[in-house]
C-alpha cells in the first residue's frame, strides 16, 4: 500500500473495533466492511494461500473437504508480536499456531461432527502480526460433486448456497483459485465468479501450481492475461509442495524459494515483480483501499445519524450517579408517564408506535364487542322443537285440572326468563376475554421500564390488582343487569309484537319474520378471491354480503354491479391449509359435487386478519353453511307426533295455536334482550375495566409506588442497564472517533481506477458445465474468422468508461516457440484480447 493510505491502514481496524462495539450495544447501524472470498476446488491451494499471507502454518489440511466452515480471517497490522483469537473464545490469546489449528478443527466438528459434515456457521479468526497487511479474507470449502462420510447427496447445491451468501454481496472481492495443472476454462472458481460478478469488476484470478505443470509447458499466456482473459488479470502463485508440508518446510523459505522459481523461470522472468504471495497481497489491500474509499461517504452519513441519535443520551451519562435520589424520582416519573402514553396508544390508537403486523389492544377489544360477542350470544339459542315442547308443558301446567281458555300471560314470562338467564355465560365470557386482552395490554406497556425490574414487577402487581378488583365489579354488573331484566318483563316496549299481532299470526300457524323483507343480510365486508386463472394475476378483491339465503358478490360496496350470487343449499366451508401470503383464508365448495362457480369446485377466499377469517365462518354458520367435518342430525319427527310415553302426544289444536302465540311472543322479546346486551354490555365493560384502569393508571398508580418506595428500593438498577449505559458511550467515542479520522483520510487517499472490461465469453456458463472439455486444437484459419466476429457487450464503451487501451502488435510465433499450455483456449479463436493494465505495471 502506498503512503498515501496510511490513514486508511489505521481505518480498517477501527472499522473492525465499531462493529465489535455495535453489535455489543445492539445499536442499528450497518457498516459495509469489504472482505475477500477465497474461492476453488478442492486442492486448488486456497488454503496455503492464506498460510503464506501469514506467514504461519495454522489451518487443517488432509484429502477430500477439510474446510467444511467458512473462516472469516482478518488480518491485522501490530507492532507487539503475533498472535490469534477466536470469537468464540473471548479473551483468550493463542500465540502457538499450531494450538490454532487444533481450535479449528475442534469447532468444525462441534458444529458438523467428524465425518465430514459442513455447516455455514463461520468461525472468526483474528491474527495479529507486523508481517501482514489489514485485510478480511473468508476461507470457504471446496467444491465437490461426490458426497462422503455424512455429507448429504445435495452436497454441491449445499456448498455453492454457502458460497453464494459471500461473493453475491458487492462490497466482496473474489479470489478465484485455480490450479496451473488442470483445464483453467472450466475452473469451478471462475464459474461461480462469473455467475455473481459478471462484469469482472470484483473478480481477481490466482494461477497455483505452476511448478507442477507438465515439462516443456508454461501459462505465460494466461497470466499476461492474453489467453482466458479477466478484467483485473491474474497472479501465479507457487504453495509448499506435499513434501514440503511434510519436512516443515518454514513458509518464509517457502516464499523466499517461489521468488526465485519466478526470477529463474525463462516464462516468468519477465514479470516475477508482479508474480507471488508478497505481491498478491499488496494487490488485495489496494483493492480494499478502494472499496472503502468508494464508500466513505455513505459511512459517514450513517456514523453522523448514528452520533446525533446518540448524543443526547450520552450527555444525561455525564457525572451520572445511579444513587441520586433526585435522579431515581425523575427516572420514576419518566418511567411512570411512559407507562401511561403506550397505554394510551394501545388502547385509543393514537400516537406514534402502532403496531403494523397485528391488530393493537383496543382494536382486539373492538372485535370481541362486536364480532365474537354477537356469535356467543346466537349459540345460546335452543332447539325449536325442544323449545315448544317447553312452551307446550308450561301452558298444561299452569291450566293444571282446568281447560285454559286464553294464552297464559304467565306461561310467557316463565319461557321468556328462562332464555334471558341464558345470556349470563356469553356475557361472563366477554367479560373475561376483554380482561385477558387488557392484560396483554399492560403487560407490553410495563415494557418500558425494564431497566428498573423491581419498579416493573411493583407497577405489575399495583395495575393488575386493580384489574382484578375491575373485573369483580363487571361481573357483579352483569349479574345485576341479568336479575333486572328478570325482575319486570316490559311488554309495552315499543318493539315489542304484542299479543294480538301474536295470536293473529299464530291462528294462521305462521311464525312472525325477523324481518319485513324476505330475506336477513347476516354479514358485509370485502373478501379477496383467490383461484388459479380466474383473472390476470389470480385474485381480486370484492365486496362479499351474506343473507339468510344467497352468498353474493359485487364490484365494491355501493352493491350496483353484481358479479354471481350462490345459493346456500348444500354450501360448505372448508378449512385451506395453504396462507395466501400473509393472509388467512377459507374456501365454500358445494358438497352435491357439483361446480359451484364456472368451472371451479370450490371459491378460496381471504382477509387481512385471521379474527375476519373467523368472524365469516361464524356468520355462515349462522347462515345454515356449516364447516366441512359437520355431521347433520337426521331429521326430527313433526311436532305431534310424540312417543307413546309422552303425555302431550295427543295435545289438542287449541294448545298448538297457544304454543305458536307464546313462541313468536318469546322470539320477539328476545330480540329486544340481544338488542340491549350487544349495546350496554361492551359499554359497562369499557366503563369499568378500560376506563376504571386507565384512569388508576393516571391518577393512583405513582403515589402508591411512592408508598412502596418507603419499604423496597424500587428504582435499582437492573446490571443490564449499566452495561448498556457502558457500551452507549463506548459506541459512541467510538463513532466520533471514526468521524474525526475520515475528515483526515477523504483528503488523502489515492485510488486506481477499475480495468476496463474484457471479453470472458470462454468462461462457460454454470448450467452448462456438465458438458466434456473442449480440446485445445485449433483449426488453421479460427483466428481470422474469430476477427470477424461482431464485439461482444463487453467491449462495448460506456460514455462515462475509460477507453480500452491499444491492442499491441503480436509476431507470428516460431516454429521455435515452446509448446502451448496445456490449459484449452476458447474453441474457435486465437483473437488476443486487450491486456488490462494492473496497478503497479507502469512502475516496471
Amino acid at each position: 500500500m502506498s503512503a498515501g493510505n496510511s490513514g486508511m491502514e489505521s481505518l480498517i481496524p477501527l472499522v473492525n473495533k465499531l462493529q465489535d462495539a455495535f453489535a455489543i450495544s445492539g445499536a442499528s447501524i450497518e457498516i459495509d466492511l469489504p472482505q475477500i472470498a477465497v474461492v476453488g476446488g478442492q486442492s486448488a491451494g486456497k488454503s496455503s494461500v492464506l498460510e503464506n499471507f501469514v506467514g504461519k502454518d495454522f489451518l487443517p489440511r488432509g484429502s477430500g473437504i477439510v474446510t467444511r466452515r467458512p473462516l472469516v480471517l482478518q488480518l491485522m497490522t501490530s507492532r507487539g508480536g503475533e498472535w490469534a483469537e477466536f470469537l468464540h473464545c473471548k479473551g483468550k490469546k493463542f500465540t502457538n499456531f499450531d494450538l490454532v489449528r487444533k481450535e479449528i478443527e475442534d469447532e468444525t466438528d462441534r458444529m458438523t461432527g467428524s465425518n465430514k459434515g459442513i455447516s455455514s456457521v463461520p468461525i472468526n479468526l483474528r491474527v495479529f502480526s507486523p508481517n501482514v497487511l489489514n485485510l478480511t479474507l473468508v476461507d470457504l470449502p471446496g467444491m465437490t460433486k461426490v458426497p462422503v462420510g455424512d455429507q448429504p447427496a445435495d452436497i454441491e447445491a449445499q456448498i455453492k448456497g454457502m458460497i453464494s451468501q459471500f461473493v453475491s454481496k458487492d462490497n466482496c472481492l473474489i479470489l478465484a483459485v485455480s490450479p496451473a495443472n488442470t483445464d483453467l476454462a472450466n475452473s469451478d472458481a471462475l464459474k461461480i465468479a462469473k455467475e455473481f460478478d459478471p462484469q469482472g469488476a470484483r473478480t481477481i484470478g490466482v494461477i497455483t501450481k505452476l511448478d507442477l505443470m507438465d515439462e516443456g509447458t508454461d501459462a505465460k499466456a494466461i497470466l499476461e492475461n492474453k489467453l482466458l482473459p479477466l478484467r483485473r488479470g491474474y497472479i501465479g502463485i507457487v504453495n509448499r509442495s506435499q513434501k514440503d508440508i511434510a519436512g516443515n518446510k518454514d513458509i518464509t523459505a517457502a516464499m523466499a524459494a517461489e521468488r526465485r522459481f519466478f526470477l529463474g523461470h525463462s516464462a516468468y522472468r519477465h514479470m516475477a515483480e508482479r508474480m507471488g504471495t508478497g505481491y498478491l497481497q499488496k494487490v488485495l489491500n489496494q483493492q480494499l483501499t478502494n472499496h472503502i474509499k468508494n464508500t466513505l461517504p455513505h459511512l459517514r452519513n450513517k456514523l453522523q445519524k448514528q452520533a446525533k441519535e446518540m448524543e443526547k443520551e450520552v450527555l444525561q451519562y455525564k457525572d451520572y450517579d445511579p444513587t441520586d435520589p433526585a435522579r431515581k424520582t425523575k427516572a420514576m416519573l419518566r418511567m411512570v408517564q411512559n407507562f401511561i402514553d403506550t397505554f394510551n396508544q394501545l388502547i385509543e390508537g393514537i400516537g406514534a408506535g402502532l403496531l403494523q403486523k397485528e391488530l393493537s389492544g383496543g382494536a382486539k377489544i373492538n372485535t370481541i364487542f362486536y364480532h365474537t360477542f354477537p356469535i356467543e350470544l346466537t349459540k345460546v339459542g335452543v332447539d325449536e322443537r325442544t323449545l315448544r315442547k317447553e312452551i307446550a308443558l308450561v301452558i298444561r301446567n299452569i291450566h293444571a285440572v282446568r281447560t285454559g281458555l286464553f294464552t297464559p300471560d304467565q306461561a310467557f314470562e316463565e319461557v321468556v326468563k328462562s332464555q334471558i338467564r341464558k345470556i349470563e355465560s356469553p356475557a361472563m365470557k366477554c367479560v373475561e376475554m376483554v380482561g385477558a386482552e387488557v392484560i396483554n395490554v399492560l403487560c407490553k406497556c410495563s415494557e418500558v421500564m425494564n431497566a428498573y425490574p423491581m419498579l416493573r414487577e411493583e407497577t405489575d402487581r399495583i395495575v393488575m390488582e386493580n384489574l382484578k378488583d375491575q373485573e369483580g365489579r363487571t361481573k357483579d354488573m352483569m349479574d345485576l343487569y341479568i336479575e333486572v331484566q328478570l325482575g319486570y318483563i316490559n311488554t309495552n316496549h315499543p318493539d315489542f309484537i304484542g299479543f294480538a299481532k301474536a295470536a293473529k299470526k299464530g291462528a294462521d300457524g305462521v311464525s312472525i319474520p325477523q324481518n319485513k323483507s324476505q330475506y336477513q343480510v347476516i354479514k358485509k365486508g370485502n373478501l379477496t378471491m383467490h383461484n388459479l386463472s380466474f383473472m390476470r394475476g389470480g385474485s381480486k378483491e370484492f365486496w362479499f354480503v351474506l343473507t339468510t339465503d344467497t352468498f353474493s358478490w359485487f364490484k365494491d360496496d355501493e352493491e350496483a354491479d353484481k358479479k354471481h350470487s350462490l345459493a346456500l343449499e348444500n354450501l360448505k366451508v372448508r378449512t385451506v391449509d395453504k396462507m395466501f401470503g400473509s393472509r388467512a383464508g377459507f374456501a365454500i365448495y358445494n358438497s352435491a359435487q357439483r361446480n359451484i362457480y364456472k368451472d371451479f369446485r370450490q371459491i378460496e377466499l381471504s382477509c387481512d386478519f385471521p379474527d375476519e377469517v373467523d368472524s365469516w365462518k361464524q356468520a355462515l354458520l349462522r347462515a345454515g353453511v356449516f364447516p366441512e367435518n359437520h355431521v347433520e342430525k337426521p331429521p326430527e319427527p313433526p311436532m305431534t307426533e310424540f312417543n307413546s310415553t309422552d303425555p302431550f302426544s295427543n295435545m289438542d289444536k287449541d294448545v298448538e295455536q297457544k304454543v305458536e302465540v307464546i313462541r313468536n311472543l318469546v322470539d320477539s322479546y328476545m330480540r329486544i334482550i340481544n338488542k340491549w346486551a350487544t349495546s350496554q354490555i361492551p359499554k359497562t365493560i369499557v366503563h369499568f375495566m378500560v376506563n376504571g384502569v386507565k384512569d388508576f393508571i393516571k391518577n393512583d398508580v405513582l403515589a402508591k409506588l411512592y408508598e412502596s418506595e418507603r419499604n423496597m428500593n424500587l428504582m435499582e438498577e437492573a446490571p443490564e442497564e449499566a452495561e448498556r449505559r457502558h457500551n452507549m458511550v463506548k459506541t459512541y467515542n467510538s463513532v466520533t472517533e471514526a468521524l474525526k479520522l475520515i475528515s483526515e483520510i477523504n483528503m488523502k487517499t489515492q485510488t486506481t481506477n477499475i480495468p476496463p472490461p474484457v471479453d470472458n465469453s470462454w468462461i462457460p456458463e454454470e448450467e452448462a458445465s456438465n458438458g466434456p472439455p473442449q480440446a485445445p486444437n485449433r483449426r488453421p484459419g479460427a483466428a481470422t474468422a474469430a476477427a470477424q466476429r461482431p464485439m461482444s457487450m463487453h467491449h462495448r464503451q460506456n460514455p462515462r468508461s475509460a477507453p480500452a487501451p491499444p491492442q499491441p502488435h503480436r509476431p507470428p510465433p516460431t516454429p521455435a516457440a515452446a509448446p502451448a499450455p496445456p490449459v484449452p483456449n476458447r474453441p474457435g479463436s486465437n483473437r488476443v484480447p486487450p491486456v488490462p493494465r494492473r496497478p503497479g505495471a507502469s512502475q516496471r
